[in-house]
């Protein structure tokens, strides 16, 4: 009785298995919802974009891009957290999801218990974005700037906690400098206060300012990646001017916790496939870094930035008012 207890038992994790297995195989067999929770036009949703048109392409279904601003991202995060873990609603969204709860007050979910890891997608460096009738042309004098205004400059930030945020801080402390940060509702306004000279520097991805920049409506002075980006080989780093200066943002795909790993491996797979594909050459144009990868390497990764940046927000006391 005791063996046919135990046969039963494996065949039964068999046929469990096997029909996981072939539940992943067929997913999806609807439309899937990508939430990006910032407004349309930016790095991210432009990203999000591009891969939710490839994976539908790939998976035969299609992957609708929702966007859903507001407070911050958390609205979209609370919204993917709170869906059902089927696979049907993923969240697409950059490292600002998980460093802007460190700068608040609360958040209704938890970055590491309430969201599963899928795919890290890209690094993006970013740029430095000086207006144009300022008399900066190089981190160097930018600090000469900066220095002989002090408390006068004034540097936007698309969100509080993003990674431009958190580069712009770390900027401030490195060239020790004093200039104000002002945070605005998304990168679309905060350029084009940057080209109308409200404001006169922005910190964020390249995309962002490439064209502004190629047009000449902004100057970009720097880029932070360890490397001179591609899209702009004639523009030096950071690190160039201040040694062991280096931030990226990057953005990522996540699933509510407990997402099915058949389900969570399949997107993974197709993401990297995607990312090795005719993708690749159209997010390299716009200045990004791939990060293909496996799950276990995005939470690892994940992990490891958490840690950096909530040293960034202490030391810089960044708060949401």
């Amino acid at each position: 009785m005791q063996r046919q207890h135990f046969i039963r038992t494996v065949l039964g994790t068999v046929a469990l298995a096997a029909a996981a297995s072939s539940f992943a195989q067929g997913y999806p067999t609807k439309p899937v919802r990508v939430v990006i929770p910032f407004p349309p036009g930016g790095t991210l949703d432009t990203v999000g974009r591009l891969l939710a048109l490839k994976l539908g392409e790939q998976m035969g279904q299609n992957f609708i891009v929702e966007n859903k601003p507001g407070g911050n991202g958390v609205i979209g995060g609370d919204t993917v957290a709170k869906a059902p873990a089927d696979g049907y609603t993923l969240l697409f969204n950059a490292s600002t999801f998980t460093t802007a709860p460190m700068t608040m007050k609360s958040v209704p979910y938890n970055v590491t218990k309430d969201f599963t890891p899928v795919a890290l997608v890209a690094k993006a460096p970013l740029s430095v974005a000086i207006n144009k009738n300022l008399p900066v042309t190089d981190i160097k004098s930018l600090i000469s700037y900066a220095k002989a205004n002090p408390g006068k400059m004034t540097f936007a930030v698309g969100s509080i906690g993003s990674a431009g945020h958190l580069s712009t801080e770390l900027l401030k402390r490195a060239g020790n400098l004093d200039y104000l940060i002002v945070p605005y509702k998304g990168t679309a306004p905060a350029f084009q206060d940057l080209i109308g000279g409200q404001i006169d520097g922005f910190i964020d991805p390249i995309l962002g300012s490439f064209q502004y920049h190629k047009s000449g409506m902004l100057r970009v002075v720097a880029v932070t990646s360890a490397q001179r980006a591609t899209s702009l080989p004639d523009v030096p780093t950071v690190g160039e001017t201040i040694p062991g200066y280096e931030f990226y943002s990057w953005y990522g795909l996540w699933g509510p916790a407990k997402l099915p790993a058949d389900i969570a491996q399949r997107l993974n797979t197709e993401i990297n496939k995607a990312l090795a594909g005719d993708m690749k050459d159209k997010l390299k144009e716009q200045g990004l870094l791939l990060t293909p990868g496996s799950m276990d390497d995005f939470a690892k990764f994940q992990r490891s930035d958490m840690e950096r940046s909530q040293k960034i927000v202490t030391e810089g006391n960044i708060r949401v008012e």
